[in-house]
């Protein structure tokens, strides 16, 4: 269902009509838009030269996109046809930053969502990056390394002569994960001869990867949802936590709850869920999904777990639930189920998992909500660490890069209570938020002149 204009501030309702207008049958992102404008309105009133500048239409206009073809061989010696995507949305802060997703549904409107989404998400880090993202419709599952190698070469034969350490510097999102990082980096040093290790990130530790790069979305996430938690004067001691997805986010956030006395009693994947009242033992799930690559079906054989084909996690009840899987997963009959049953705290470990009908319903009901561009953004940050340890030849500890990602996150928490209380909505997580990412970006953009 398109947003409508009726509850936005009547300065913002024809920017975003134009954003209607200009980008049809892109759905995620004039979500993701909608989203943003929703929390400007107190932004117009205050700082009337963003909009005599037009920095809200420019910031809705990405400064390139590009689509490509991607013809690549596959095992059979049939000819396989691709469509390659990167949208360098915004650089007033930085190198366009942003990871690629190889999935079936990637559409250009996807990669524009999660690219809008990319450039305030980047300015709550308070790193120098800009934001971007990329992907295809290839799809890696049941592919040999053969084909996905075949793949990756190709797509990067393309996509190189936009990248480079100064300019764009993407990474993995779902479907690239540390062999298509592998298989991209080969490629482009091959092609341009040169070692720029800080044009891809998310690479492995003997070659340039940083220490927390694997575990940082999910790390991220649960050091974000404890500051909440510190703000209520309670912890993760004794909650149960519901974490949809069972990829790198959602393990890893399961990881570092368990680490805070939190309990873990479902996660899921894309054939149904599983619900350990005991506490997932995350041993059991790294051996499935990151080396066997099995379902989350496995999880239960010959345990004291039970699974549920179908049907929807968001019916365990639980105290924190946190969406890890994919956008609009979480709606408004799900927010209901998770209110009945007494959550307190959704966190997005995924970009924009909830609808917006969702995050309505669980603000309604008083439940804390943080959106994905704050709460997720350990991953892109301890990406922009990796590139200052490329830039200095450096590589520094696991525990210095974790108290890097912990202090970010910190920080990002402390600029959305900030800056909501700035601007008369206190205690609103996602006004602050989408506020303190918009004028960080409206500002550098003023200062640059018109771009």
């Amino acid at each position: 269902m398109t947003p409508t204009t009726s509850d936005l501030h009547p300065t913002l309702r024809p920017m975003y009509e134009t954003v209607l207008r200009r980008n049809p049958g892109e759905s995620e992102f004039h979500q993701a838009a909608h989203e943003v404008f929703e929390s400007l309105s107190p932004v117009v009133a205050k700082r009337p030269e963003y909009v005599q500048a037009s920095i809200i239409e420019r910031i809705c206009e990405p400064e390139r996109q590009i689509i490509f073809r991607v013809p690549w061989v596959d095992d059979a010696g049939k000819v396989q046809i691709n469509r390659g995507f990167r949208v360098e949305f915004n650089s007033a802060l930085g190198p366009y930053k942003g990871g690629l997703r190889f999935h079936p549904s990637v559409l250009l409107g996807t990669v524009k969502f999660l690219g809008f989404e990319q450039i305030f998400k980047n300015a709550l880090t308070g790193l120098p990056i800009g934001g971007g993202k990329g992907g295809s419709d290839f799809d890696p599952k049941g592919r040999s390394d053969g084909e996905v190698m075949r793949f990756c070469q190709s797509f990067m034969t393309e996509l190189y002569r936009h990248l480079g350490e100064y300019t764009d510097v993407p990474a993995g999102d779902i479907g690239v994960g540390g062999r298509e990082i592998g298989y991209l980096f080969g490629q482009y040093k091959r092609i341009t001869n040169r070692y720029e290790a800080g044009v891809l990130t998310g690479k492995g530790l003997s070659w340039g990867g940083s220490q927390v790069r694997t575990e940082a979305t999910g790390y991220g996430l649960v050091y974000f949802v404890d500051e909440m938690l510190r703000a209520q004067q309670t912890s993760f001691e004794g909650k149960k936590v519901v974490i949809s997805g069972s990829g790198n986010v959602a393990i890893y956030a399961a990881e570092k709850v368990a680490q805070l006395a939190g309990t873990v009693v479902a996660m899921s994947d894309s054939g149904g869920y599983v619900v350990d009242e005991n506490g997932m033992d995350l041993e059991v799930m790294k051996d499935l999904k990151e080396i066997r690559r099995g379902r989350i079906s496995e999880y239960a054989e010959g345990r004291e777990a039970r699974y549920l084909e179908g049907g929807t996690i968001w019916d365990v009840p639980c105290d924190i639930a946190l969406p890890c899987a994919t956008q609009n997963e979480l709606d408004e009959t799900h927010a209901a189920t998770l209110v009945k049953n007494g959550v307190r705290i959704v966190a997005e470990g995924a970009n924009m998992p909830t609808t917006q009908a969702g995050t309505r319903a669980l603000r309604e009901a008083g439940v804390q909500f943080a959106p994905g561009k704050a709460a997720n953004a350990g991953g892109v940050a301890t990406s922009a660490l990796e590139m200052q340890q490329n830039a200095s030849r450096d590589s520094w500890s696991f525990e210095t890069t974790d108290a890097r990602l912990r202090d970010i996150m910190q920080g990002i928490y402390g600029s959305c209570m900030m800056t909501a209380e700035e601007y008369g909505m206190p205690g609103d997580v996602i006004a602050g938020a989408n506020i303190a990412g918009f004028t960080q970006v409206a500002d550098a953009m003023l200062s640059q002149g018109v771009i």
